[in-house]
């Protein structure tokens, strides 16, 4: 892969050409935050909270790193008072459907974010959409998906595939940064995949 010179924080780096943003900068041992972004899926660019400043001056402008390529003599900024209010806000927002998760209660403490400025809506899923692409991009068993749209839009196992193919799995598990998966799993396993005796499920 041949390389190219980008500008990190005020540090030139050499990234590999067609690599995006955050890839040159992870390369180059900066940290960028990230929540729906995976090595092993195709970028999505859902939570937004990667996001920087790219160019100087009036032609600077914000982009969501994982998704944007980067090129010769790139200028990049991880961190400022625009980006870290963005992010603050960002982090504010899914607190209010996931106030309980270790992942975002760290970054939470990083930029400042109050997880009480949004009244909560509790779903404990932030639409990351990795255990989706997950299962469809690396697993190929669309066992999971997205079900409705906007506001109303959830995450739900396909009961018919999921009850083949999950149990033997889980992959998914642990990519999910608010747990709300292993809930959802459950919930699915006892209505579906439980044996039922006389009317009552199994306790086996």
């Amino acid at each position: 892969m041949n390389e190219i010179r980008i500008q990190i924080d005020g540090k030139e780096v050499r990234v590999g050409e067609g690599m995006t943003v955050l890839e040159g900068a992870q390369s180059a041992g900066i940290t960028i935050p990230k929540l729906c972004h995976h090595d092993k899926l195709v970028p999505f660019g859902g939570c937004r909270l990667c996001i920087v400043e790219v160019g100087n001056g009036v032609s600077a402008k914000l982009v969501v790193s994982c998704v944007y390529p980067v090129e010769e003599n790139l200028v990049v900024r991880t961190r400022s008072e625009k980006i870290d209010r963005i992010r603050k806000t960002i982090l504010e927002l899914l607190l209010a459907h996931a106030p309980n998760s270790p992942e975002l209660q760290v970054l939470a403490r990083e930029y400042g974010a109050d997880k009480d400025r949004f009244e909560k809506e509790a779903s404990f899923c932030i639409h990351c959409g990795l255990c989706v692409r997950y299962c469809n991009e690396v697993k190929k068993l669309n066992a999971v998906g997205f079900v409705d749209r906007g506001i109303r839009k959830e995450i739900a196992f396909i009961p018919g595939i999921a009850a083949r193919e999950c149990k033997n799995c889980m992959e998914c598990f642990p990519l999910c940064p608010t747990s709300y998966l292993q809930a959802a799993f459950v919930l699915i396993e006892a209505l579906a995949f439980s044996t039922t005796s006389s009317g009552t499920a199994s306790t086996e």
